[in-house]
């Protein structure tokens, strides 16, 4: 199999892992052993989100991946894609990542230029390692607010700024959101909205997130079943679901899909492509028996009440 059929470069620069002398400081070193040794498994997952958006570079512009990821983190999805690559994996790992980050930063823009100009806001919710603020133009007349745990915003911060007090002009972190303000909260608890109130959100501005548009991605029950799996909640229908909760104009996409695809899913034996040739109602796929795992990239309006958001 080709890597054109897997989304990849004919010459990937990924090929061989080089890291940069910034993740090489004790600063940076010291910062990631405390992500390893405080962090639980889910706060980490964020260093191994940025570690793909790092490895698939040539499809995502991040200039702080690396630096956001931390050497372990790069080395193990690297070392994933090798293998992949050796064994002609219809899916390299990482693909389906970096389609939900541009699908998110496509929808995101797309949304922006709805208002027409006007100011907005865009709340990232469970933010971890999250760098549009830095990396997005379409956000440069956008607040935005990035929302997480406190121990997370505190090293993503010390990270950002070791890097720009480092001097690298390639990875000098330049901001290009009109605004950036982390909120400490834990979105799991009641108090979250009100401590994103007092951090300067303005519920009656044009919002991407949940007073106006909301972007997210849903995993079907299947998917919940993997060892692996850190999902405590499921929807197999979530163009059923939103409404019923006051969202509108619910538009869902699958992996592959035209919107959803951004050339890196040309094997039409992929299991997403496999997949989407199946009704949604279909929970185990027919020719191996095995649970049909989807993940759902879904775009809404609406005002929903605040006690279901």
């Amino acid at each position: 199999m080709s890597d054109q059929e897997n989304g990849l470069p004919e010459n990937p620069q990924w090929q061989e892992l080089k890291l940069s002398q910034l993740l090489l400081t004790d600063t940076v070193r010291n910062l990631h052993a405390t992500i390893d040794a405080q962090w639980d498994y889910l706060q980490r997952t964020a260093c191994q989100t940025a570690a793909g958006r790092a490895m698939w570079k040539h499809v995502i512009h991040d200039p702080l991946a690396d630096l956001l990821a931390g050497e372990t983190y790069l080395r193990n999805v690297h070392e994933k894609i090798k293998k992949d690559r050796l064994n002609n994996a219809r899916e390299i790992s990482g693909v389906i990542l970096a389609i939900r980050t541009l699908w998110f930063d496509s929808q995101i823009e797309a949304a922006l230029n709805s208002f027409n100009s006007r100011e907005a806001q865009v709340v990232l919710l469970g933010a971890g390692m999250d760098t549009r603020a830095y990396r997005l133009n379409c956000l440069k007349e956008s607040d935005v607010f990035e929302v997480d745990f406190s121990q997370v915003l505190q090293v993503k911060t010390a990270l950002i700024q070791t890097a720009m007090e480092f001097g690298d002009e390639q990875q000098h972190p330049r901001m290009t959101a009109k605004s950036l303000t982390t909120v400490a909260a834990d979105i799991r608890e009641n108090d979250w909205l009100e401590k994103l109130q007092l951090s300067g959100y303005k519920p009656e501005k044009n919002t991407v997130w949940v007073l106006e548009v909301l972007l997210a991605d849903f995993m079907n029950q299947p998917s919940t079943t993997l060892s692996s799996s850190i999902f405590h909640f499921s929807s197999d229908w979530p163009d059923r679901l939103l409404p019923t909760l006051g969202f509108s104009n619910v538009r869902l996409s699958q992996i592959g899909d035209p919107d959803a695809h951004f050339g890196l899913m040309n094997d039409p034996l992929n299991l997403f492509n496999k997949l989407r040739s199946l009704p949604r109602s279909v929970q185990t796929h027919p020719d191996d028996g095995t649970p049909c795992r989807r993940l759902y990239l879904v775009q809404a309006s609406g005002s929903p009440n605040q006690t279901t958001a």
